[in-house]
């Protein structure tokens, strides 16, 4: 199949900067590059620039932040969806959406093939692909990373200073970063070596604990239906919403992950992550599900927030289980709605104050005090229902034993 145009996921990283001038010389075909607007701010200002300098025939930018917080952040949000309890999936959450976009430009431009500028180890790659696989089987998809003959950052470095083409990233400072609102992924160079302290100069949005402030910070947040809507009383746009709370919760420290992790290949990666908002949002949104599930729901959720992570993590965002546990999920949301209070202190998120009035807490059931309702004579009784199988298995082997 002859190859004239190609439309490439631009981040305008070093892989994609380089990935321009080596379509066009290998495939002789015009590039068009797509870049997503998902939150990352001041990167995005050189694209455009960049893009056309290096050799793209065009690029198309799009703003797609509220469509990404609605329809991918905040279902994962409901989920309480974070790989190996610990990963926000910041960036896998961008990329079934950004491989959408690159299907409808693709179909728009008429092009021939999809390209992206994941590495044959990463676990990028998959959540292109399987993406498009979903949503275009028939489009072409080319990984030139996998391809090409550049073995090496250093060495895609060079290429890139032998053709002139504008690249951010340094020998000195060789980290692979990816920005959108729900975070910061940080990796490669000297974090590569799990022995090392990561330096303090690779982090975005937060500050360390030492230059937090000496004084705690309280800040609310209201939930509808499991979507927070409102910040200290004041309804917000989900995106901006979002933004404030990365800014809050950036200067008192809140948002640092460090971890070794196992990639979807096999391979275990040492990755720093900063998610400041998504941190401050799990947490309350996990402490306002304690007051408004029942038991039940609340533990067998907690099965279903694995698999959902996984699933997320995996590429899979576009499979029919993905979809029937959103209808799982949607469902047990229907009554985690309030406000929890929030005190941010150097590094610690610290749960105020709870209100729901959805709450499935009865004071009057809990107390041991005064106004306690609860009649303990009944609980005689239960206990021997309870504790009556284990009884009989007891039983069993001190028969065995005579």
């Amino acid at each position: 199949m002859e190859i004239k145009r190609i439309v490439l996921a631009y981040s305008g990283g070093l892989d994609t900067s380089v990935m321009i001038k080596w379509l066009i010389e290998n495939y002789k075909c015009e590039v068009i590059a797509f870049s997503a607007d998902l939150g990352q701010g001041e990167y995005l200002e050189p694209l455009r620039e960049r893009a056309i300098k290096t050799g793209a025939k065009e690029i198309v930018i799009e703003d797609l932040k509220e469509e990404f917080v609605k329809d991918f952040i905040f279902p994962a949000l409901k989920a309480n969806v974070k790989y190996e309890k610990k990963y926000p999936l910041a960036t896998a959450l961008g990329r079934p959406l950004i491989s959408k976009k690159l299907v409808e430009v693709a179909r728009k431009y008429k092009a021939d093939a999809v390209a992206h500028g994941s590495t044959g180890k990463g676990n990028d790659q998959v959540r292109f692909e399987v993406s498009v696989m979903a949503l275009a089987p028939d489009l072409k998809v080319l990984a030139p990373v996998r391809e090409w003959e550049l073995k090496t950052r250093e060495e895609e470095i060079e290429y890139a200073a032998k053709h002139k083409i504008p690249i951010d990233v340094t020998k000195k400072k060789p980290y692979s970063i990816d920005i959108n609102l729900w975070g910061v992924s940080i990796e490669c160079g000297v974090l590569e070596n799990p022995e090392i302290e990561p330096p303090s100069d690779i982090y975005l949005w937060t500050k360390s604990i030492d230059e937090a402030p000496d004084k705690p910070e309280y800040i609310e947040i209201e939930f509808e239906k499991g979507e927070p809507v409102a910040l200290n009383n004041q309804k917000m746009n989900c995106v901006d919403l979002i933004t404030e709370l990365n800014k809050i919760g950036g200067r008192h420290s809140i948002g640092r992950v460090d971890m070794i992790e196992n990639r979807l290949v096999g391979i275990k990666s040492r990755e720093i992550y900063e998610c400041p908002a998504a941190e401050i949002l799990y947490c309350a949104h996990h402490e306002l599900e304690a007051m408004c599930l029942d038991r039940e729901t609340y533990h067998f959720k907690h099965t279903i927030e694995t698999r959902y992570s996984e699933l997320v993590y995996y590429g899979w965002w576009y499979s029919p289980l993905r979809e029937a546990l959103d209808a799982f999920i949607n469902k047990t949301q229907e009554y985690v709605s309030g406000k929890i209070k929030i005190k941010l202190y150097k590094g610690n998120i610290i749960i105020a104050s709870r209100q729901s009035k959805n709450s499935l807490y009865v004071q009057k059931l809990a107390t041991y005090d005064k106004g306690d309702i609860f009649d303990q004579k009944l609980a005689k009784g239960f206990v021997q229902l309870w504790g009556l199988p284990l009884k009989v298995v007891g039983q069993r082997k001190i028969n065995n034993e005579r």
